[in-house]
């Protein structure tokens, strides 16, 4: 059994295509084998098809280029797709005092200055509300300071 050069060339092509794809996205994540896997078979199957057609004008030997080409974005784009309408994958575990939220030496300073607000409201935990006085500086800060809470001037001046 021997191996012809039409899966070697179609393996070939299909790893330019697809690292033409990633340069252009700007990544593939965890899609890249698959993409790898769709433009292979896509130029094997464009060589395929354009060789019974007889339409590819440009060869690298037996094997048809723009065909392949063709056939390999078709299994890119088919992969591309399926991976936007098919299911997400699954969500990294939030942080929790037992994993990574709580250092060695002490609380976690994204949990102290509220940044982890968004993993407890998935978890279910109930963030407390902010201080009352909170609000009123923030209120001063956005306004200006309140009128009413200026001293009065001294009579001895």
């Amino acid at each position: 059994m021997t191996l012809g050069p039409a899966p070697v060339l179609a393996l070939l092509l299909g790893v330019v295509h697809v690292s033409l794809y990633v340069l252009i996205r700007g990544s593939a994540g965890r899609r890249l084998p698959w993409l790898v896997a769709a433009a292979f078979l896509g130029a094997w199957a464009g060589d395929a098809l354009a060789g019974r057609l007889g339409l590819d004008p440009l060869r690298i030997g037996d094997f048809h280029v723009i065909g392949g080409s063709l056939l390999a974005w078709v299994g890119i784009a088919a992969v591309a797709v399926i991976s936007v309408l098919g299911p997400e994958p699954p969500k990294v575990r939030a942080r929790t005092r037992a994993g990574l939220g709580q250092a060695a030496d002490g609380p976690d300073p994204e949990a102290e200055a509220g940044l982890g607000q968004a993993a407890d409201a998935k978890m279910g935990r109930v963030a407390a509300p902010p201080a009352p006085e909170a609000d009123a500086r923030l209120g001063q800060l956005a306004v200006g300071p309140d009128p009413a809470a200026r001293p009065a001037p001294d009579a001895d001046q």
